[in-house]
């Protein structure tokens, strides 16, 4: 075909100068006539130039767009790219997301694997090829005639004017690194297995008008105005943001999750309209790190309709930011925007390039990949955003661990009433490995509460009288807790009755009072002064040991989850010697910054009489610590331990204290006949079993149970009417049994 037969055949229509650039594609690509094509590209330009005139008469255009020109650049100095009507134009979008890009050093794309979204006629695409050299770059776009003018503008400036290769500094062409192909966003990556180390973005950011005409079918065939439209246009996408015009964005970032490797940089251009804030959170509250590249101002584009964003205003209370002109620097709403616009004026908004990285990839990746397996519905609560980075060092791990549980999981498995034998295991290995005390998962046994713990203690024991810290009687059964403490036990009560008096908590004074009131157990914690030197426990032992009394030692206000734990004078000396036979540690974990309500307790002994009793008592007493709250813990634990060589240092030798044979009270008989006639779970391991000795569900948990517990973990600031769950009981008994509401 001649020059003069192409351009007869362009002037025809779009359409017509379409299907021409698709049959000189075709010889573009085969390399017997890559040449010849190439030169009459060469040709072409020459003839026809780059005028307006032009892109109206022949429905095309070529033009040069010119890139760096700063003192000293070697590289290319221009690309020269072919638009038609029904692809995006470059523009001051593009160009400004060009300018965020050159804002980063230039390792940035240096031997990547690269994704541009909405790539239009692939000019940063190739621009990014031929600055950065990355090892391949994607340019992608859903509009099928944007790919193969992509494809054509790739061979234009691969080869010269001659059709003879251009090679890099590495000795390749634009061949070696550029692909285009048509995408909805990254469906191109994900149906094969690409994965990502930078992606970047320049995608549409407003609500079509028309939504009918975005449920249309995606061809080359389409109209010119609806593949157009598609630059500057989305659809709603199911996402939070959509209300503000950025679902398509939303969208992009999370499918580009599933895909970027760890250490991978999303880059996107994000129109000021919607307001910095919302930007910002779009990524922040999906655990990204934002930095802020670049900021300007641009002219709204002319064939953009903003009445969207107007009937956005009028639905909520939020406003959009536009400017009267370039220079205008108050704010002004979208109604507001949209009629100085109809009357003639010329309206503007920011534009800002985003560059936001994960802070925690892995478990990021887990909790999307959770979300994408059928809870979508709930991502719109999902809130990773936090001032504190040690709080989301404590939750996010924590989130990706409960995902994959219930991902994974139809049902929550059974553990044992003592408490999770994981949990239990991570709870010992961190006290062999901080604290250098040789315990295992059976010298522990696991308690919703340090409450709860020291109740069923106390009424394992039904002592006559027990001395308990003031600190510790706060929930304690208000009929044990009597001034009359020393008068009762005197008189002889029956062994089922549990008298307690509250103590100061200060050895001295509590060594006193169990020297002259002979209580059978004592709990008691140890004052921050105290603390730090095991004196004050060595003492205590001594004491109640003298007299035959239990002692159970709280140290939950000095136990730290840390990878650096304060000093614990009781745990030093633990570490030396083991716990005598009527001695018991109790640890609430109380310290939580992130559920400062979620706690679970433990208890430590060296006795497996006590042991056994304790973990019974949880049982019979229906008291079994909620899993999720092990889970919780459990994280921190697995990542205080999980960097740690195991069994690196041998165990120290611990020395043993002769201790003097004084009766110690024990179990109540009311106590003895209920743990040995209850019908207890079986403990046995190793036996697959059908349980049907516990009282739990073992059936598959429904999804929407699934997706309440997920969510009741991941938000954040919930009010008080969200969590009061009154109306809903009220409105259950009046709709069920017809109780006044």
């Amino acid at each position: 075909m001649t020059l003069e037969e192409f351009l007869k055949q362009c002037q025809q229509s779009g359409d017509a100068a379409y299907a021409a650039f698709k049959s000189l594609l075709e010889k573009l690509e085969d390399p017997k006539t890559r040449t010849e094509a190439r030169v009459f590209l060469s040709d072409l330009q020459s003839r026809v130039g780059s005028s307006d005139d032009c892109f109206h008469k022949y429905y095309f255009r070529i033009q040069d767009i010119y890139l760096d020109r700063y003192e000293g650049y070697q590289g290319r100095k221009k690309l020269t790219m072919m638009v038609i009507p029904s692809i995006f134009m470059p523009e001051d979008w593009s160009f400004t997301f060009y300018e965020g890009l050159n804002r980063h050093p230039d390792s940035i794309f240096k031997e990547k694997t690269v994704a541009e979204l909405g790539c239009g006629n692939g000019w940063i695409t190739i621009a990014i090829a031929e600055k950065w050299l990355p090892a391949k770059v994607y340019g992608l776009d859903i509009n099928p005639r944007a790919v193969k003018v992509s494809c054509i503008n790739l061979y234009m400036n691969a080869f010269d004017e001659k059709g003879q290769p251009i090679y890099d500094a590495e000795k390749k062409t634009l061949l070696d690194r550029v692909e285009f192909h048509e995408s909805d966003l990254l469906s191109y990556c994900r149906e094969h297995d690409i994965k990502l180390e930078r992606i970047v973005g320049c995608i549409p950011q407003i609500l079509n008008p028309n939504p009918e005409a975005m449920s249309k079918m995606i061809t080359e065939n389409a109209s010119e105005e609806f593949l157009h439209s598609l630059s500057n246009y989305c659809a709603l996408q199911g996402f939070l943001e959509g209300q503000f015009g950025l679902g398509l964005i939303a969208r992009a970032v999370e499918e580009g999750i599933a895909v970027i490797k760890p250490t991978g940089i999303m880059i996107f251009n994000m129109g000021g309209r919607p307001g910095q804030g919302v930007c910002r959170r779009l990524f922040e509250r999906r655990g990204f790190r934002v930095t802020r590249l670049w900021q300007t101002k641009v002219l709204q584009a002319g064939d953009t309709d903003i009445s969207a964003l107007v009937e956005i205003e009028k639905n909520s209370p939020h406003c959009f930011d536009f400017f009267m002109g370039l220079s205008g620097d108050q704010p002004i709403c979208a109604r507001t925007a949209w009629a100085y616009g109809k009357a003639g004026g010329r309206i503007s908004h920011g534009l800002s390039v985003y560059s936001c990285q994960l802070h925690q990839p892995n478990q990021v990746k887990v909790i999307f990949e959770f979300l994408r397996s059928g809870f979508q519905e709930i991502s719109s609560s999902l809130d990773l955003s936090f001032e504190d980075d040690l709080v989301a060092d404590e939750k996010i791990p924590f989130l990706a661990y409960l995902s994959s549980v219930l991902k994974e999981n139809s049902c929550f498995p059974y553990e044992p009433p003592a408490g999770c034998k994981r949990f239990r295991n991570l709870i010992a290995g961190f006290m062999k490995t901080y604290h250098h005390i040789p315990l295992t998962a059976d010298n522990v046994v696991v308690f919703p509460s340090r409450t709860v713990a020291i109740e069923n203690a106390l009424r394992l024991f039904s002592p006559n009288l027990a001395i308990v810290d003031e600190h510790l009687t706060r929930n304690l059964p208000r009929k044990w807790l009597t001034s009359l403490a020393i008068e009762t036990a005197e008189n002889g009560l029956s062994d089922d009755v549990v008298t307690v008096i509250e103590a100061p908590r200060q050895s001295d004074l509590m060594i006193e009072l169990i020297k002259r009131l002979k209580p059978q157990v004592v709990v008691t914690g140890i004052a921050h002064f105290e603390a730090v030197t095991s004196s004050a426990f060595v003492q205590l032992l001594d004491a109640t040991g003298e007299i035959g009394s239990r002692l159970f030692l709280d140290i939950s206000d000095h136990f730290e989850l840390s990878s650096l734990p304060g000093t614990i004078g009781v745990l030093k000396y633990l570490s030396g010697t083991p716990l005598p036979s009527h001695a018991a540690i109790v640890c609430g974990l109380v310290k939580n910054q992130v559920y400062s309500d979620l706690e679970v307790a433990f208890v430590i002994s060296e006795e497996e009489a006590i042991l056994k009793a304790l973990s019974k008592t949880v049982e019979i007493l229906e008291g079994n610590t909620s899993l999720i709250s092990q889970y919780y813990y459990g994280c921190i634990f697995h990542e205080l331990l999980s960097f740690q060589l195991t069994d690196r240092h041998p165990n120290l030798e611990r020395r043993s204290e002769k201790s003097k044979s004084v009766e110690v009270i024990r179990f109540t008989t009311s106590a003895i006949s209920v743990l040995s006639n209850a019908e207890l779970s079986i403990s046995d391991e190793g036996y697959p079993l059908v349980r049907m000795d516990v009282d739990q569900w073992f059936l598959p948990v429904p999804s929407l149970v699934k997706a309440a517990i997920f969510e009741s973990f991941a938000r954040q600031n919930m009010t008080e009417s969200e969590i009061d769950v009154t109306p809903c009981i009220k409105q259950f008994c009046s709709d069920r049994i017809w109780v006044p509401n």
